[in-house]
Formats: structure tokens, C-alpha cells, sequence
């Protein structure tokens, strides 16, 4: 596997097909990273940057035209096993889902013990943020996870930590270095602060919520 860095794209992609039987578009890219889910789904023009690490996990898929970009770090804990770890958890779903034009910039740490989805035209921005899906449940004295919903058309500021179980609705800003611990619903709403609390409506005529691209420029 490691070495199949070394090979040009074209080649990489057909024994990454034939070896583990993902599913990569023609049109999609993974570049010099070490990538190896159990399952693995890119779509049409979907692409994934240098240097970035997805290990541990059940799936990865993104769909069309989704991007992660450079130096990420994607990993969990996989199902299955005979491990007294997320035991009592049996429909957990150790997975990345990244719906269309989907947006992951750079340098941020997503565990993806339980589900991490980012809804379609979403932007995790900036750098050096977490998305932390499972912790110690104190209580019953083992480890636990939730899922992460990040909603269609969102923007999540540099440095956040988003907690398991946490969700942002549709059509919605996290403000920078923000922590977001529970589910939220309001839409088209500023939500912000340690932990984040709705701060203000926003505007739904703006243009960021109306964009047809998932890449801003």
C-alpha cells in the first residue's frame, strides 16, 4: 500500500479499485496521501489534498465535486471486533460523509468513532480545528460516541471544537474558535462562544447561501 504512492494517478486509482474495491470516479483525484478506510466513495470530480492521513474508520465518501484538502487527520475506531470498546454500541457508524461541493480546508483533526457528515456546499475553513465524535462516558465508567451533523450550506470558523452529538443547522455560521456541544435548529442563524449560543439572524438572501459552486474565491 505504501508504495503505491509512488505511481502515477491513473495507475494508483485502477489498483486501489482492483486491490480494495473502492469506488473512485475517473474524474476524481487522491494525492499524496495515505488514505484506507474500509470502504472508500469518491464521485465525480471529488478530490483529496496531499499529505492527508483517513485511517480506522468504516467509509469515507464523498460525493460530487467534495474536496479535503492538505494535512488532514481523519480516524476513529472501526466496527466489528472483539473489542470491549463502543460494545454497547452495535449501530455505531464510524464513517466521513461529505455530501456535494462539500468543502474541508486544511490541518484540521476529525475522529470519526461515530458519523461525521457535512451537508452539501458546506465549509469546514480556516485550520486546526476538532471534531471530537466520542469521550468517556463518566456515569457508566466507559467510552461512548455520537454522531456530528454539520447542515447544507454551513460555515465553521477556524480553531471550533464541535463535540459528539453536536449539530449545526442548514444555512448557518460557526464563529471562530467557538466550542459547539449540543443540537441546534434554528437556521440561517450566527451561532458562537465557549460553548456556542445563537447569536444573531442572518440574512437569507446572502450569496454564500445561494452559490452553485462548493469552492469560494
Amino acid at each position: 500500500m505504501f508504495f503505491s504512492l509512488l505511481l502515477p494517478w491513473g495507475l494508483r486509482r485502477r489498483l486501489l479499485v482492483w486491490r480494495f474495491g473502492y469506488s473512485i470516479h475517473p474524474t476524481s483525484r487522491i494525492g499524496l496521501a495515505w488514505i484506507c478506510p474500509r470502504h472508500l466513495v469518491l464521485e465525480e470530480g471529488a478530490r483529496i489534498g496531499h499529505f492527508t492521513v483517513c485511517k480506522n474508520i468504516d467509509r469515507l465518501h464523498l460525493g460530487a465535486h467534495a474536496i479535503i484538502g492538505p494535512l488532514n487527520w481523519i480516524t476513529g475506531y472501526p466496527s466489528g471486533g472483539q473489542s470491549r470498546h463502543f460494545a454497547h454500541q452495535p449501530d455505531r457508524a464510524p464513517e466521513l460523509i461529505l455530501a456535494r461541493h462539500a468543502g474541508i480546508s486544511s490541518r484540521h483533526f476529525i475522529d470519526c468513532t461515530a458519523r461525521v457528515r457535512i451537508g452539501a456546499f458546506a465549509t469546514i475553513a480556516g485550520y486546526r480545528s476538532q471534531f471530537i465524535t466520542h469521550s468517556i462516558d463518566l456515569a457508566a465508567g466507559r467510552q461512548s460516541s455520537e454522531p456530528i451533523e454539520i447542515g447544507e450550506y454551513c460555515f465553521v470558523g477556524t480553531e471550533v471544537v464541535v463535540l459528539g452529538g453536536s449539530r449545526l443547522p442548514h444555512h448557518s455560521v460557526l464563529a471562530a474558535k467557538s466550542l459547539l456541544n449540543k443540537q441546534w435548529e434554528e437556521p440561517f442563524h450566527l451561532y458562537g462562544g465557549v460553548p456556542a449560543k445563537s447569536l444573531k439572524k442572518l440574512p437569507e438572501e446572502m450569496e454564500y447561501f445561494r452559490r452553485q459552486e462548493g469552492f469560494v474565491w
